[in-house]
């Protein structure tokens, strides 16, 4: 195999599929990459649950394919390489040169046959929305995605997409975050969860522009199609909550407020939050105002924040950090937080009335 590109096509695919090879594996071809040279270069990156293949121009001497080890080497040498054209020869034997300007680099890589293969998913539905949106969509829900392993199916994001609008729902036990959006080009309905760590993935691929994005999906697996770059993963299995029945639909009270002002005030108060003791954010939702308090061993905190409406004097404790979080992620500068109890959870939504988004925070036990 002999083929010649930029260095600067191959370091971006490269990097790309370097996310999905593994640190270590008891497989070690899954620690390299794999090169395919044909009409054009695929680099392929792969860890049995997801991959990522970009395809690129090259000029193609001869062709053939190999594994190149390791990825995490294979993309350092990328780095530091000069600008300008960069040559990837592999021998018979396995012996690898990489040349470029006065570098060069020899070592050695493993047979294509040592790599897995990857899945053959018949990808049945499509969906297509702007890669700039589905990046937004993502940073806007992931951080409710659940870290606890005894629960794998909250470890990923729930999508549902029926009748041309498609709903992305994250949960972990303490928050949960919703965003909707239209999408084109499937008809039928469709529910499948995809792994957080993949959808963080998608999202740094993603360009800032309308360029579509593919949503593909199969029996067991999908895969995001970005121009010449493609995302695929296994789905994850289980039941999800229903989120339907979990977001109350009354509430007793319903405050506007500036999202902005409403983060400063959080962000204010939790400077002094001892994250080992974890104490909670007070708030005190009354006529035009809500009031933010915190008091921990490293001293106290209160600010106002302006509101319309009342909340009645109802006081809630929040986990600042999971409060932060939701305003943070929230598309849009008005708000309405609406509440029951100080023990029931606290919903966020727009304060126009549509249903783009709802946050909601659970609340945390107050010491009286």
């Amino acid at each position: 195999m002999k083929f010649t590109c930029e260095k600067h096509i191959l370091q971006s695919a490269v990097n790309a599929a370097s996310r999905a090879a593994s640190a270590r594996s008891s497989i070690p071809a899954l620690e390299g990459l794999l090169i395919q040279a044909g009409s054009g270069v695929r680099v392929t990156g792969y860890d049995l649950r997801k991959g990522i293949y970009q395809n690129i121009e090259a000029e193609v001497e001869q062709p053939g394919s190999a594994v190149i080890m390791t990825a995490k080497l294979f993309a350092d040498m990328m780095r530091v390489l000069p600008d300008g054209m960069v040559t990837v020869e592999v021998s018979e034997d396995g012996k690898t040169g990489v040349k470029c300007g006065m570098s060069e680099y020899s070592f050695m890589s493993l047979p294509a046959s040592y790599y897995p293969e990857l899945p053959d998913a018949d990808y049945a539905d499509a969906i297509s929305l702007e890669q700039q949106k589905l990046a937004e969509i993502v940073d806007q829900t992931i951080f409710a995605v659940s870290t606890n392993e005894s629960r794998p199916v909250y470890m990923g994001s729930l999508f549902e997409v029926e009748n041309g609008r498609m709903t992305v729902v994250s949960v972990d036990g303490y928050r949960l975050a919703l965003r909707r959006e239209e999408v084109s080009g499937n008809n039928e309905s469709a529910r499948f969860i995809v792994p957080g760590n993949v959808l963080q993935d998608v999202a740094r691929l993603c360009s800032k522009s309308d360029d579509p994005v593919m949503i593909n999906l199969g029996a067991r697996h999908v895969s995001f199609s970005l121009g010449d770059t493609v995302v695929f993963s296994r789905l994850l299995e289980g039941d999800f909550l229903n989120y339907r029945k979990t977001i109350p639909e009354n509430f007793r009270y319903k405050l506007g407020v500036d999202r902005g002002g409403m983060l400063s005030a959080t962000d204010r108060v939790s400077l002094v939050v001892d994250e080992t003791v974890k104490s909670p954010v007070r708030l005190t939702f009354s006529d035009g105002v809500i009031d933010f308090r915190c008091s921990t061993a490293l001293g106290t905190a209160r600010d106002i924040c302006v509101c319309s409406g009342s909340g009645g004097d109802t006081e809630i404790g929040f986990n600042g950090r999971y409060l932060r979080d939701a305003l943070r992620a929230a598309p849009a500068d008005e708000l309405s937080v609406c509440i029951n109890t100080g023990s029931a959870p606290c919903v966020i939504v727009p304060a126009d009335g549509n249903d783009s988004f709802v946050y909601m925070v659970l609340p945390v036990r107050l010491a009286k």
